[in-house]
């Protein structure tokens, strides 16, 4: 699941498979001498260093998610008022007119040119994007405000000294101004005729009255906020224990007059608004519902693919996919159908460890085990390696009712944070040990840690690339790849263990037809479930799950199956043209060094790479 990493920032793009972005034109420039391109180009990644600073510096939480602690922003959270989202726009569109009057196109060196055109279109997609302001869910059961506070505060600010731990207190401060900014956007969004389904309320009433128990609150042992913030404040080692007891108990007063009316704020207003909401769960019941589904789809998989041609294709591949199943129940010597063997495969105690502290444990342990066996193979494969470290870490109780089986959060760049690969060990019915590879594989290495870590690493890259790109077609397409790269070189041994590769992989296949079902076809949750159950060995759970998830962020989840089949397309055509000149390490150098990109242009940079082979 990617990274569910929701960033303030993300980028809006829109590509076409049909038609090439531009940037293909002219990228060898002969018209001007090799200084004045020298020059042309540095004053240009000057320029969007400079302007990626500056859209850095207007969002504290983006600030404090690549490491920095400026000392003003370092307590403060952004704003997410009707003025300051008029103020993105106005300041994307006034950077954009900037970079058109300032930087000339065709002096630049090839790579300035296509951060030159990625850069233009990472500006036009926050300006269109302003268009969809109101559409969407700002607090769901996969994410919101409400559940980011806590993440955010426990995962990514970091208290090293004194003054750290204020900032901590200043953003329990900010708590309820927070609150009322998100309901205010709640009901802007209401006058649009935008609320989520019914359902959804139940799941973010849990998440924000989970925050509320423990200490200053009601209920036994300590919250979760006080927790973290207890435990951050007692590892500091120059602080006296006077200043301490201070910092608890201003703790321990924002809890109580900022947080919890917070809190209780929201939960006020998601209770009426869910006397309001229905039981409808695509995007096509907005006014402009179909032309923002299709928005959606352009976005996330950088293609012009409809949703019926996305349907039709998810529809073939668990067809396909069903079939290479069948040969795994032949090598286990299995006798009955298919559903039988899938029903086998959800029920049996074999594939699954205990519902227990122990049980959850070994899981973790396990994974950590799959991990170091991947990191011993990585010279195969791949010529540039993360440098950031990455750890495994369980879902923190407040969220995993209602979170993903699992996630990653990248590393901050600074190296003060490692890569996290999230499990969520709350029901280990949904986490069978045969899909522990391939989830493995997914999120951490050599999936999602080194896709983003190696982004973030890379030198005489612009900042924008490194950090800020947001092509989810290339990173899930990248991350179910990695699913299947490691059975190349010897990893699923276990037959089960490469049906649980396969069950990853129909899950995704499955996605196509199920997200476009819903928000296209006009499909119910419950056929939405009813799908997956019968098409898919997973338990009932992780269907009910999925589905809650489509309806959320619509679209989202075409990406994993049509970035991966581009990415394989790309190198089985490679391998045709290159036959023994054809080095794996070398592909996987091409598509992990560039940032994250749009398929297309991906593709160009492969054809350019097998024609310097020639």
């Amino acid at each position: 699941m990617k990274r569910i990493l929701i960033l303030v920032f993300s980028i809006l793009f829109i590509f076409s498979c049909n038609q090439r972005t531009p940037i293909d034109e002219n990228l060898n420039n002969d018209d001007f001498s090799p200084e004045t391109v020298k020059e042309e180009s540095e004053k240009a990644n000057i320029f969007f260093d400079n302007k990626f600073d500056e859209a850095v510096a207007r969002s504290p939480l983006w600030m404090s998610y690549l490491g920095i602690k400026d000392k003003k922003a370092y307590g403060r959270w952004d704003e997410i008022s009707e003025a300051a989202e008029k103020e993105d726009k106005l300041f994307y569109e006034k950077i954009l007119g900037q970079l058109k009057d300032s930087i000339e196109y065709n002096k630049l060196d090839k790579n300035s040119k296509v951060s030159y055109k990625l850069f233009e279109l990472f500006c036009q997609g926050e300006i269109d994007g302003y268009t969809w302001r109101n559409y969407g869910y700002p607090v769901n059961q996969m994410f919101g405000v409400h559940s980011q506070i806590p993440a955010f505060l426990i995962n990514i600010h970091s208290v090293s000294d004194y003054d750290d731990a204020l900032a901590y207190l200043r953003r329990l401060e900010g708590v309820d101004k927070r609150m009322r900014q998100l309901i205010e956007k709640l009901q802007r969004n209401e006058k649009k005729g935008v609320l989520p389904p019914k359902f959804v309320y139940d799941h973010v009433l849990n998440d924000c009255r989970n925050v509320l128990k423990g200490k200053p609150f009601a209920g036994d042992g300590e919250s979760t906020l006080y927790a973290d913030f207890k435990k951050k404040v007692e590892a500091l080692e120059d602080v006296e224990p006077e200043n301490r007891k201070s910092l608890l108990m201003g703790a321990e007063k924002r809890l109580m007059l900022h947080v919890k009316p917070g809190f209780e704020d929201l939960i006020a207003y998601m209770e009426k608004q869910k006397k309001r909401a229905g039981e409808d769960d695509g995007v096509w019941r907005f006014e402009n519902g179909a032309d923002y589904f299709n928005y959606r789809l352009k976005k996330i998989t950088t293609t012009n693919m409809t949703a019926n041609e996305i349907h039709e294709l998810g529809l073939k591949e668990v067809e396909r996919i069903h079939g290479e199943m069948k040969d795994i129940m032949k090598k286990v010597e299995y006798e009955g159908t298919l559903k039988e063997f899938f029903a086998f495969m959800r029920d049996d105690p074999q594939f699954y460890y205990e519902q227990s502290q122990t049980g959850k444990d070994a899981y973790m342990k396990r994974t950590n085990e799959i991990i170091d066996g991947m990191r011993v193979k990585l010279d195969e494969l791949f010529i540039t390696k993360p440098k950031a470290d990455l750890i495994v870490k369980a879902v923190e109780p407040f969220r995993e009712k209602s979170a993903g089986k699992a996630f990653y959060q990248d590393p901050a760049p600074d190296g003060s944070r490692p890569g996290i690969y999230y499990a969520n060990t709350y029901d280990m019915k949904s986490m069978p040990n045969y899909q522990m590879e391939a989830l493995a594989y997914h999120e951490a290495i050599p999936g999602h840690h080194m896709q983003l870590s190696i982004a973030q690493e890379m030198k005489g890259m612009p900042k924008f690339r490194r950090f800020g790109g947001d092509f989810t077609a290339y990173i899930e397409g990248w991350g179910l790849y990695s699913e299947f790269l490691p059975k190349e070189i010897g990893f699923y041994e276990d037959p089960y263990s490469d049906f649980g590769r396969l069950a990853m992989e129909l899950w995704r296949a499955c996605r196509l037809v199920v997200d476009t079902g819903i928000h296209a076809k006009k499909w119910t949750r419950q056929e939405g479930i009813d799908y997956y159950s019968s098409n898919t060995p997973n338990a009932m759970e992780d269907c009910v799950k999925m589905v809650e998830r489509h309806v959320v962020m619509p679209g989202q989840a075409t990406a994993y199956k049509i970035g991966m089949i581009k990415i394989l397309e790309l190198r089985e055509n490679a391998k045709k043209k290159l036959g023994d000149k054809f080095d794996i390490r070398e592909f996987h150098e091409v598509v992990l060094t560039k940032g994250a990109l749009p398929l297309d242009l991906l593709e160009e940079f492969i054809d350019e790479w097998v024609e310097s082979k020639g």
